[in-house]
């Protein structure tokens, strides 16, 4: 995948309401300041960064993506620090994990490709935590399965195939459920498709390109491929561009 390809595609996923690949999540709701273990100053700082990311959110809504970054951006540092304060909140994880994204996306239509990859890098071990916290939770599931696949683009796009391998398998492992649960879904068959174009450069498992290539043709016939993966998925078949 080029850098110019990279970019379409970081792009598609990160669009201001936050996400396509997935149901874009509630203005999360963050627990109550642990001021037991920070200052008071930590306190009143956290206090702040809601109200900055909310003013984010509604900034990126509009469209003022430079506007919504340089919230978020400021909002960032005491939302860490409550993370590192109290790690198994839940709910703060939750929260931090969310502005991550919504920077990554604000960066992203912004075409700051190294900005929103290191966004995306940050937020994935809380991604992690959150959907081992809540496995019900499909709309969290399918964000970090697209941020997997972003990842595994960039390292595939540098040709580091043993980087990318792994972050499509697992990013198959998280769609595969989404789609279990919602076959006929269109967003969720797209998700899965692409970590399996991925995964078909990567993995040393013939069955996952055999998989690859059977999504595909059915999605294309189906019509229910999208634009970022139909190219892909053209190729990946033989099919000629309409």
């Amino acid at each position: 995948m080029t850098r110019t390809a990279l970019i379409a595609a970081m792009m598609t996923m990160t669009a201001p309401a936050i996400a396509q690949t997935a149901a874009a999540p509630s203005t999360p709701t963050p627990a109550p300041a642990p001021a037991g273990q920070m200052t008071q100053a930590q306190v009143a700082a956290f206090n702040q960064a809601v109200t900055d990311f909310t003013a984010g959110q509604t900034a990126q809504q509009g469209g003022d993506n430079a506007g919504a970054l340089a919230k978020y951006e400021t909002a960032l540092p005491a939302i860490r620090t409550a993370v590192q304060s109290q790690p198994a909140n839940i709910d703060n994880v939750g929260f931090l994990a969310n502005a991550l994204y919504a920077a990554a996306a604000a960066s992203g239509a912004q075409q700051q490709l190294d900005k929103t990859l290191a966004y995306y890098e940050e937020s994935a071990p809380h991604w992690r935590k959150v959907v081992a916290a809540k496995p019900a939770d499909a709309v969290s599931r399918d964000i970090l399965a697209g941020i997997l696949v972003q990842l595994g683009n960039a390292k595939l796009s540098k040709q580091d195939k043993a980087g990318a391998d792994p972050l499509y398998a697992e990013a198959l492992t998280l769609s595969r459920k989404s789609v279990a649960e919602k076959a006929a879904d269109p967003v969720a068959k797209n998700l899965l498709l692409s970590a399996l174009i991925g995964a078909s450069q990567t993995s040393a498992d013939a069955k996952v390109k055999e998989e690859a290539v059977t999504t595909a043709k059915a999605m294309l016939t189906d019509g229910s491929v999208d634009a970022v993966n139909k190219p892909s998925a053209q190729a990946l078949t033989g099919t000629p561009a309409a």
